[in-house]
């Protein structure tokens, strides 16, 4: 595999593992970054831009990353709290009147970002245009009852939290939170990432498809407890639901799917931008910019809700709209913060090792949270800095 861009001495390892993704673990197109103390150490992609295809994927080529943007989409109202205009304790029925139906008038701001609030799955899942419409999924969620008492459990919001976000945002502040990402975070920081595709960019996004892992690739080949597996199989399950909340399933590679802010699951942008993202969310990046205040980089990654997952059904750990290391989404070290994609990407900041890591990919694998490209390359990045001490 013809390996393209640029790696910095002592992170040679990094470059190793991603050609072995594609050698072993079944890639065919896809971009890894790292960014440590505020400057880019590797910066490396490979493959065809389209999964399906031959073009090659270039140092601008661009892909979905699927639940990858939830971890994005937060920075945005961590932004408003950061500047006063949104209180993570206020119930959300005081910026929103019509939440506070079905057992719902007690959820906080700080539930939605934590998968607290008790929506995680829809009585009857949207049509890919309704997700997409902007009005058809805040109204959907603010009438369903909750499947429990906000703020007692917790469990993964796939698709819901997409208008759970959008809306809390818009009704305090009056704009998308797409615009205000694009505004407030991407252009400052020159980040190739969109919730929200513009039709200027469409050309350089590649087409995603699923894969299934070659006969060798061992790793690729993961198989999930008895209860997880049976709870994805069943149509009746929480996690079955909250997986069709959009049903049937969109096609990712639809232009008006891809143009629709949808900050739970189509967020489109590369390697590079997200780690830049997550390095300038606890310092400065090369050039100055930076996200978040020293408080609000402790608040992204504190723990906010923890154990058995009444979606994912596994133990996850979560900080105010990202996910935390633990065994069911492994990062760099308990210090880090981000959010994976399912199907591979993956995307989070480190503060103890001054670390920002984005990983993209076109080959749509099996993996919900803990993909074995995306491992194998925190695995080598972790070996680096054992190594550098």
């Amino acid at each position: 595999m013809d390996i393209q861009g640029v790696v910095a001495e002592g992170f040679e390892p990094v470059r190793d593992a991603f050609a072995r993704n594609f050698e072993v673990l079944g890639d065919r197109g896809a971009a890894v970054a790292v960014y440590r103390d505020g400057r880019p150490v590797v910066d490396l992609w490979a493959g065809t831009a389209d999964a399906d295809g031959t073009a090659a994927w270039t140092a601008g080529t661009a892909q979905i990353v699927r639940s990858a943007t939830k971890g994005v989409a937060a920075a945005v109202p961590l932004l408003l709290h950061q500047r006063g205009l949104l209180d993570l304790d206020a119930p959300v029925g005081s910026y929103w009147p019509e939440f506070k139906a079905g057992g719902k008038e007690r959820t906080r701001v700080r539930h939605l970002l934590t998968h607290q609030a008790g929506v995680p799955a829809l009585d009857r899942g949207l049509t890919a245009a309704e997700a997409a419409d902007g009005v058809s999924g805040p109204r959907a969620v603010a009438a369903q009852p909750a499947f429990w008492e906000p703020g007692t459990d917790h469990g993964y919001h796939a698709q819901t939290f997409s208008w759970l976000l959008s809306e809390l945002v818009l009704r305090a502040t009056g704009r998308t939170l797409g615009s205000l990402f694009a505004e407030e975070i991407a252009e400052p920081l020159g980040l190739e990432f969109w919730i929200g595709l513009p039709e200027a960019e469409a050309g350089r996004v590649g087409r995603v498809a699923p894969v299934d892992p070659p006969e060798h690739a061992a790793g690729l080949r993961t198989r999930p407890r008895r209860n997880v597996a049976a709870a994805y199989a069943d149509p009746a399950s929480l996690t079955r639901r909250a997986f069709a909340a959009i049903d049937p399933l969109p096609d990712e590679n639809d232009p008006g799917y891809r143009a629709a802010e949808l900050p739970a699951s189509a967020g489109i942008g590369t390697a590079r931008a997200l780690a830049r993202f997550y390095a300038a969310t606890f310092g400065v990046v090369e050039d100055g910019a930076r996200i978040f205040t020293p408080a609000t980089t402790a608040l992204a990654g504190k723990e906010l809700a923890a154990g058995p997952d009444r979606v994912l059904v596994v133990g996850t750990r979560f900080g105010p709209g990202y996910m935390l290391h633990g065994p069911a989404a492994p990062l760099l070290s308990p210090a880090s913060y981000g959010h994976p994609g399912r199907g591979g990407s993956l995307g989070f900041a480190d503060p103890d090792t001054g670390i920002g890591f984005g990983y993209v990919t076109n080959a749509l694998a099996k993996s919900v949270t803990a993909d074995p490209r995306a491992q194998a390359l925190v695995r080598a990045l972790r070996d680096c800095l054992d190594r550098q001490g």
